[in-house]
């Protein structure tokens, strides 16, 4: 059988050991061939491919669900699960999803772009299937570094604590999330994967018992003690803790044997209560540049197969913005050790890993803890420290409530940088950076800035971290930035709350914020050819807002737009909308943004064209709102 005749995951049952050893052969295959051409996820697909097809043999998929933790490392799951033949389209717009989603296929039962979901998840489907007396198995897939994160544990808890409720949990464990992984639980995980496998006591051990002279039937009621007691000795370290917790620990198991995963599986299958299998996995198995750089081949942009070097790019890019925001964060922290630059889990995406490099003594990896590494800012703060907590926008999300309980509340100077906001493209809805400047306007005590570029950001790096009176927030997007001259030291701060005009012109007033700023400019030159002159603000700052600026200037022009890549419910344009209005400035407002929508994968490109972000769709929207009559020469 071909991996290409395979639409439905039942499909696989009844193959041999060699015909599924050939399948997962075909799936790296198409794995490999997809993303050198199109870009995403690499390593962690490859790592499952027989723990997808052992785990698979053993479900009927019909009725069974698994929920599939982080939905990049499930690629394999998709090929098998009717999108070989569009698999092609992986990430583009209107192809098949990077991540698992449930609107996309019968299969995928839970769609998952943020770590440590699957294990809550799978329970929440477990109790719901006993409470309507229904029968099918329940498999929650994590890695080890979604393990880290408080949510998983949360859940572990609970789980342990329901001994009849049938859920098991496979823990895929390749030593890594995208960077190896940090602390305690991933040290005694590494301790595990060097014990001997693991040997539980059989079903048929007290049989065995009573079989022994003098011991018949008489059997004292200690018995189930002493097996138990026993079971703890063939249990390892890191087993018994999940033991101790009311699971029923099995492994570690060869990720890469079927035959050894497939016996596995079919016997945690007739475990009652909560199981965990813990399966020891390579993250990029089968492509062995992958193995040798499983931090860099964790995603890529297209690369060469054979070389596994990325294809260049037609014409030079400026510097990365986090490429920037790492270098200037170095020579501030190199200047003062009071600096400290804290990620969870990312330290490669947001350019981190180069303090690690240069100061590691003034670096924090706390894992997948978001909320940890917030709070943890909050008590270094409180000591005197100045961190720097540098999470995407779309991770910052889970943190909400110790951005507001431990750090705004107490007035405390926490840094916090949230890079990738607004647009991020083919990761799609789960990692969109669109809410940052609605969750964080409404808290008091926080500072929100977003610079117009590259150069503008290394100003409020300074800014940032000068900042004692509060807490304060960065927005910065994912890519390249403008290209503008960079200063390698002498940055001076920005007066908080000030922005500036960088055009004039008195027909409309176009405030923009960020990585608008630009796109605000041209759109005011596609204006200008129609005979419109617009005054375009730089805002600098969603709050405090620079009234003394715009209030004015709204009221002699009387005609405002505002322009922001974030969502508009509750957003910037929001924030100007309300000033106007609390200071009586009775004037139209036009806010340009994200709308009420979830914005899907695609190029940013394509994604802002949708939206009508483009200069000459926004020149058109000006226009529509206020300038009816030179609609009709607008291209």
């Amino acid at each position: 059988m071909h991996l290409s005749e395979i639409t439905h995951p039942n499909q696989l049952h009844g193959l041999s050991i060699r015909q599924l050893q050939q399948i997962a052969r075909q799936i790296r295959d198409k794995h490999l061939q997809t993303v050198a051409a199109t870009g995403g996820h690499l390593g962690p697909g490859l790592g499952v491919v027989e723990l997808t097809l052992g785990l698979y043999q053993t479900l009927d998929l019909d009725r069974d669900k698994v929920i599939w933790d982080v939905g990049h490392q499930a690629y394999p799951h998709k090929l098998i699960t009717g999108r070989y033949s569009d698999f092609h389209t992986l990430r583009q717009k209107n192809g098949v999803a990077g991540y698992l989603k449930r609107c996309e296929n019968k299969f995928d039962h839970f769609g998952a772009g943020h770590a440590s979901t699957s294990i809550s998840a799978g329970l929440g489907m477990a109790l719901a299937r006993d409470a309507k007396g229904e029968k099918f198995k329940v498999v929650s897939i994590i890695g080890d570094g979604a393990l880290t994160g408080g949510m998983a544990l949360e859940a572990i808890n609970h789980a342990g604590h329901l001994p009849k409720t049938n859920l098991l949990v496979v823990l895929n464990d390749n030593e890594m999330s995208i960077s190896p992984n940090v602390g305690a639980i991933p040290r005694y995980l590494n301790k595990m994967r060097l014990s001997p496998p693991m040997q539980f006591i059989s079903d048929n051990f007290e049989e065995q018992v009573k079989n022994l002279p003098f011991v018949g039937e008489s059997l004292s009621p200690e018995f189930e003690r002493i097996k138990e007691g026993m079971k703890r000795l063939a249990v390892p370290k890191v087993g018994a803790v999940f033991e101790e917790l009311g699971f029923t620990y099995m492994g570690p198991v060869d990720g890469h044997n079927l035959a050894e995963l497939i016996a596995t599986f079919q016997q945690a299958h007739q475990i009652p209560g909560p199981v965990l299998v813990h399966v020891s996995t390579t993250k990029g198995k089968g492509y062995e540049i992958a193995e040798k750089d499983q931090v860099g081949y964790h995603a890529q942009t297209p690369f060469n197969l054979t070389t596994g070097k990325a294809i260049p790019s037609t014409k030079p890019k400026p510097p990365a913005y986090a490429k920037v925001f790492a270098h200037t964060l170095v020579k501030l922290a190199e200047q003062n050790p009071k600096i400290l630059g804290i990620t969870a889990a990312m330290a490669t995406g947001t350019g981190l890993d180069k303090l690690q490099q240069k100061l590691p003594n003034q670096y924090i990896d706390v894992g997948i803890a978001e909320q940890h590494a917030v709070t943890l800012a909050a008590g270094l703060a409180c000591e005197g420290m100045r961190p720097v907590c540098c999470i995407y926008s779309t991770f910052l999300q889970r943190a909400f409530d110790q951005i507001i309980h431990d750090v705004c509340i107490q007035k405390l100077p926490v840094f916090f940088c949230l890079d990738r906001a607004g647009i991020v493209g083919a990761d799609g809805p789960t990692h969109q950076g669109m809410y940052d400047i609605a969750y964080l306007r409404c808290i008091p005590n926080m500072v929100l800035m977003a610079p117009k570029d590259e150069a503008e950001m290394q100003r409020m790096l300074v800014t940032g971290v000068e900042y004692t009176d509060g807490a304060i927030a960065m927005r910065f997007p994912r890519g390249s930035g403008q290209g503008v001259p960079l200063m390698e030291e002498g940055w001076e701060p920005l007066e908080i709350g000030k922005g500036e005009i960088v055009r004039n012109g008195d027909d409309v007033l176009l405030v923009a914020y960020g990585t608008m700023v630009y796109p605000a400019m041209q759109t005011a030159e596609v204006l200008s050819e129609h005979g419109i002159e617009a005054t375009v603000i730089n805002a600098r700052f969603a709050k405090p807002l620079d009234t003394e600026l715009i209030l004015p200037l709204a009221k002699k022009i009387g005609r405002v737009v505002t322009l922001e890549e974030g969502c508009t419910m509750g957003g910037f344009g929001s924030a100007v909308a309300e000033a106007l209005l609390d200071a009586d400035v009775v004037v139209p407002v036009k806010r340009i943004g994200i709308p009420d929508i979830l914005v899907d994968h695609a190029e940013p490109d394509q994604s802002k064209a949708e939206l009508g972000l483009t200069s000459s769709q926004m020149a058109n929207t000006v226009m529509q709102a206020y300038f009816k009559q030179q609609l009709s020469v607008v291209s």
